[in-house]
C-alpha cells in the first residue's frame, strides 16, 4: 500500500516553507516555538503540530507567525495570503516588492519568495509550494484527500497515524506521522453508537502500544481519537505529550493546575502531573477491539 501523508501536498508544503523560514530567522530574531506560541494564544506543542505538517496552517497562525519572522504570509502560504486579503483588503507582501503588490499573482509571489528565501526547500516542496499558488490563480486543481466520500451512504475516508501511543512508559512520536491505511466508517453509525464529535475531519485513528490501559485497552488495539481536542475538557481517556514523550492514559484533574495520570491496571501506578506540562493532542473516543471468538 502506498504510504500518503496526513495533509494534501499544498497544505504540506505550505507548513515546511513556513517551518524553514522559522528555521532561517530564528537566530536573528531570537525566536523560539514557545515565543510563537504566546504570541498565538496556544501551546508550543501546538506549533509544533504546524510546522511538522500534522496539522495545516490557518490564517490566524499564518497572520501571527509573518508578523514574528518578519515575511509576508505568501512566502509560505499564497491561498492564506489571499484569504487574509480578503477579510482585510490590506497588502500582504513585502513595501519593497512593488512588483508583486496586491495585483499580482500569487504564483509570481511565490516564485519571488523562492528566488530570495526557498533555497533550504526541497525541490519537491518548491514545486508543490508554486503548484498550489498556482492553482489559487485558477492554473489548476489540486486534489485534497482529508475527505473521500464513499460509495456506500455517508461513508467517510478516516486517516491513521503512523504513531505508537504508549499505554505504559511513554513513545517518543515520530517526526513526521504519516497515515499507515484509511478506514471507511460512516459517520452517522458511529454516532448512533454514542460516538460524539462536531466533524468527521477531526477524527483519526491512532494504535495503542504497552499493557498498563488493559483491559480496556490492550497492547496494539486501533483507537479512534478527535484531534480537535487540545485541552482538558473532563476526566477521559486522552492523547498527550509529558516530558518529551506520547501518551495515551486517563486523566482526572485534582485541582491547583495538576492532573492525575492514571493506568487502568496495577502495572503503573496513578502519578500526579502538572497541567501546563501536558499537552494534549487528542481526546478518544472509541476502541477499535478485535476480540478472538
Amino acid at each position: 500500500m502506498t504510504k500518503k501523508r496526513i495533509l494534501s501536498p499544498d497544505r504540506l508544503a505550505e507548513c515546511e516553507a513556513a517551518h524553514t523560514l522559522f528555521l532561517s530567522k530564528k537566530n536573528e530574531l531570537k525566536l523560539s516555538q514557545k515565543k510563537i506560541a504566546d504570541a498565538a494564544g496556544m501551546t508550543p506543542a501546538a506549533v509544533n503540530l504546524y510546522f511538522k505538517g500534522i496539522n495545516p496552517l490557518n490564517a490566524q497562525f499564518a497572520a501571527v507567525l509573518a508578523r514574528m519572522i518578519q515575511e509576508p504570509v505568501e512566502a509560505f502560504s499564497p491561498r492564506l495570503a489571499e484569504e487574509i486579503r480578503s477579510m482585510t483588503s490590506a497588502p500582504v507582501v513585502r513595501e519593497d516588492s512593488a512588483s508583486y503588490s496586491v495585483g499580482g499573482t500569487a504564483a509570481d509571489v511565490v516564485r519571488d519568495m523562492l528566488s530570495r528565501s526557498g533555497k533550504n526547500l526541497s525541490e519537491d516542496a518548491r514545486r508543490r509550494l508554486l503548484a498550489a499558488a498556482q492553482a489559487e490563480d485558477g492554473g489548476g486543481v489540486i486534489e485534497l484527500d482529508y475527505y473521500r466520500p464513499g460509495v456506500v451512504g455517508d461513508e467517510v475516508w478516516i486517516a491513521h497515524y503512523d504513531v505508537r501511543a504508549a499505554m505504559g512508559g511513554g513513545q517518543i512520536p515520530h517526526d513526521y506521522p504519516e497515515m499507515l491505511q484509511d478506514i471507511r466508517v460512516s459517520p452517522q453509525h458511529l454516532r448512533e453508537m454514542g460516538v460524539e464529535f462536531k466533524e468527521h475531519f477531526h477524527l483519526k485513528m491512532v494504535t495503542g502500544w504497552g499493557q498498563s490501559m488493559a483491559p480496556t485497552i490492550k497492547h496494539r488495539d486501533p483507537l479512534l481519537v478527535d484531534i480537535s481536542i487540545r485541552e482538558f475538557v473532563g476526566d477521559g481517556i486522552y492523547m498527550f505529550s509529558w516530558e518529551g514523550h506520547l501518551y495515551i492514559k486517563r486523566l482526572q484533574w485534582i485541582g491547583d493546575g495538576h492532573i492525575k495520570m492514571i493506568s487502568d491496571n496495577e502495572r503503573h501506578q496513578p502519578l500526579e502531573i502538572r497541567a501546563d506540562d501536558t499537552y494534549i493532542q487528542a481526546r478518544v473516543l472509541l476502541v477499535w477491539n478485535a476480540n478472538l471468538v
